[in-house]
């Protein structure tokens, strides 16, 4: 039996990998661990975990002999940290590989909402530019006050990108990173007072759940367009959803939802946002990259040796 399970919809080349680098037996949830044997489950030293949820103190427990979880992604937040913390075990993650894709495309939204791209290419396709008027004047992007809440690696990503823009930017983070010309909150709702945009770049987790409040969409206001990249959690979609539809806030471009990937449906109905389902990372280049990070620190672990990218 397998020392090994990778837990989660792995690609087929990942899954590959992962069957033959370390044998690892394939479970499409971690529900599926109590499915096991007691033997089977005794033997299993290692995971390699790839999901949004499901890999808690509980699941662990079924796995007595436990020591690593290798995280395929950033966030980690689906793995309960405190619980591998208390049983010894130690986790990793795959950060670095993704920023360039996920700052892309949070750009790349923000630009499309201000523009209104998706509707633009709709209205096309329905044959309406030659039957006039032009398609409704849009907003410009660059120039616009941006704020950025959580100035992490991608947000620093995110920031970069946006000064070229001309943008004035805006930041919210646990500390002052004080760089020159931008311009630091140590409060959301001050942050989205202060800009016209704002985009997600936190971490998720019980610390910034809803930390996208009522109070900071209102702050925004309705000229204001919101970008999600993080997690879904980090936002009242309620609040979100409730604004979008009354015109208290011009837009949203999300990457990410709550009960993916089933999220509202009241989000299909709107026609001031655009809508992804968590490509944030989904090109094939980066997808690669993030399979051999976790297997590069998968073995690392498995030969006694610190992985590259510990989380605890």
């Amino acid at each position: 039996m397998a020392k090994v399970l990778a837990i989660g919809p792995y690609a087929d080349i990942d899954a590959q990998a992962l069957r033959d680098d370390f044998a690892a037996l394939p479970l499409a949830d971690a529900a599926d661990v109590a499915g096991l044997s007691a033997d089977q489950r005794d033997k299993v030293v290692a995971v390699a975990f790839l999901g949004h949820k499901g890999m808690s103190a509980a699941v662990m427990d079924q796995l007595p002999n436990l020591r690593f979880i290798t995280n395929f992604g950033v966030g980690y937040d689906a793995i309960d940290i405190a619980g591998a913390d208390a049983r010894g075990i130690r986790v990793t993650n795959t950060p670095n590989v993704l920023n360039d894709d996920v700052a892309d495309l949070a750009v790349a939204m923000l630009i499309s909402e201000n523009r209104r791209m998706s509707a633009a290419e709709t209205w096309m396709r329905a044959g309406e530019w030659a039957k006039g008027p032009e398609y409704p004047l849009q907003r410009k992007m660059s120039g616009r006050k941006v704020g950025i809440l959580g100035l992490g690696r991608i947000g620093r990503e995110i920031a970069d990108r946006l000064a070229a823009f001309r943008t004035q930017i805006h930041y919210f983070s646990r500390s002052d990173k004080q760089v020159a010309g931008w311009t630091w909150h140590d409060d959301p709702v001050a942050l989205a007072h202060a800009v016209d945009d704002l985009v997600i770049a936190v971490v998720g987790g019980p610390d910034t759940t809803g930390i996208v409040s009522a109070k900071v969409i209102k702050a925004l206001g309705p000229d204001g367009i919101i970008v999600n990249i993080a997690r879904g959690s980090v936002i009242d979609e309620t609040a979100l959803l409730d604004a979008l539809e009354a015109g208290r806030l011009r837009g949203a471009a999300l990457d990410v939802f709550l009960n993916e990937p089933r999220p509202d449906p009241r989000f299909f109905a709107l026609k001031n946002a655009t809508l992804l389902p968590h490509v944030g990372s989904a090109t094939q280049e980066t997808r690669r990259a993030m399979g051999e990070l976790q297997r590069r620190n998968l073995r690392l672990l498995l030969d006694g040796e610190q992985p590259e990218t510990p989380v605890n």
